[in-house]
């Protein structure tokens, strides 16, 4: 495992972005601690079905405010009221807003240090998303839309919870570029064209052709877009044995370890999907899901490519690290970065794009 400072890739440990902590299961009227960006922190479901995330520790001495499962806090279903969370130790009261607005016990009004940490949630697509960013600004780029989700024709997703990576994440943005591995580990064979683009927070790939066991013999290749929005949401379309959209993201728990999850959305013939339909398209997102975890098996076992010994044919990894920068520098300096990469690279045959550029 090596660090964000041992790839030089910038000032900061975590990256500005858009990132899933979580899918809409996960968020309950019984807090939960989760752990990401270096930080403890809580999640949980208000009563009014709204989602919040603030931080783990109460101020007033410290307490985790979700594991408990003692305290008559928690006993008499007081631990969540409302929206607001209380502290399972001396039942503090803090708001949405991570403020408090109630000690049971004093007279006072509750002093202003006596506040969380918190985060806007943003559910989407069974998913729990928060924009994450050192310098504290607003969101520079959208959450995507995932607009195939709850679509007529379509089979939406379910997640896959893959668990703890303890990889840096650039390692992970490397596949953007590799065209290299995509024969040995994945099955890709008479590759037609390799290809990707840089677009400010926007790094995509193309690939064409055929596979050992998802295209059948004589068929058409299968054609691959697939792109990062930002450092952390990677969504594929892919053209071939069925139509599907799939989604994959990462989020750091700390420098140099990720949590990583895996959907596939898949178009099927009827406008309301049947059982049937349902039943392949989860058959079809096990495959998906397996031949990711070709890839997860790789990451969790090798050793950090911190200088990377390129050859002809690799495909671009160096421009990916330089896209990649920007997200762990002030966002004045962005384009700095993406002025050196914007534009277009082909590794194998020629840019034959299938679909408008995705976002």
């Amino acid at each position: 495992m090596a660090t964000t400072a041992e790839y030089k890739l910038g000032e900061y440990a975590f990256p500005r972005g858009w990132f899933m902590i979580g899918t809409s299961e996960d968020a309950t009227t019984t807090p939960k601690g989760v752990r990401y960006f270096g930080e403890d922190l809580v999640l949980y479901r208000g009563e009014s079905g709204s989602v919040f995330l603030v931080e783990a520790y109460c101020p007033h001495m410290g307490t985790h405010l979700a594991n408990n499962t003692t305290s008559y806090v928690v006993t008499d279903s007081e631990h969540v009221e409302g929206d607001n969370i209380r502290c399972p130790y001396h039942g503090w009261r803090f708001g949405p807003d991570g403020d408090c607005n109630q000690i049971p016990y004093s007279p006072s009004p509750p002093p202003k240090k006596a506040s969380l940490r918190s985060w806007p949630v943003t559910e989407r697509a069974q998913c729990l998303w928060i924009w994450h960013d050192v310098e504290g600004g607003e969101p520079d780029y959208e959450l995507p839309a995932f607009d195939k989700y709850d679509a007529p024709y379509w089979v939406n997703w379910k997640i896959d919870v893959l668990g703890e990576l303890e990889t840096h994440p650039i390692e992970i943005l490397d596949n953007m570029a590799d065209k290299s591995h995509l024969e040995p580990v994945h099955g890709t064979v008479d590759m037609v064209n390799f290809s990707n683009s840089f677009e400010d927070h926007v790094v995509r790939q193309l690939m064409t052709g055929g596979h050992k066991t998802l295209v059948h013999e004589g068929g058409s290749p299968m054609v691959n877009d697939t792109w990062y929005t930002g450092p952390g949401i990677l969504q594929s379309k892919m053209h071939g044995y069925l139509p599907s959209h799939m989604l994959i993201t990462h989020t750091p728990v700390d420098d140099g370890k990720v949590m990583v999850w895996h959907a596939l959305m898949v178009e099927v013939e009827n406008e309301a999907p049947t059982e049937e339909d349902v039943a392949m398209a989860r058959q079809f997102q096990e495959a998906s899901r397996m031949a990711f975890a070709q890839d997860f098996e790789i990451w969790a076992n090798k050793r950090p490519a911190v200088n990377l010994l390129m050859v002809r044919g690799d495909g671009p990894f160096d421009k990916v690290r330089i896209w990649y920068k920007q997200f762990y520098n002030p966002r004045e300096r962005a384009s700095e970065f993406t002025s050196r990469v914007n534009g277009s690279y082909v590794t194998q045959g020629t840019i034959d794009d299938p679909w408008p550029q995705s976002a």
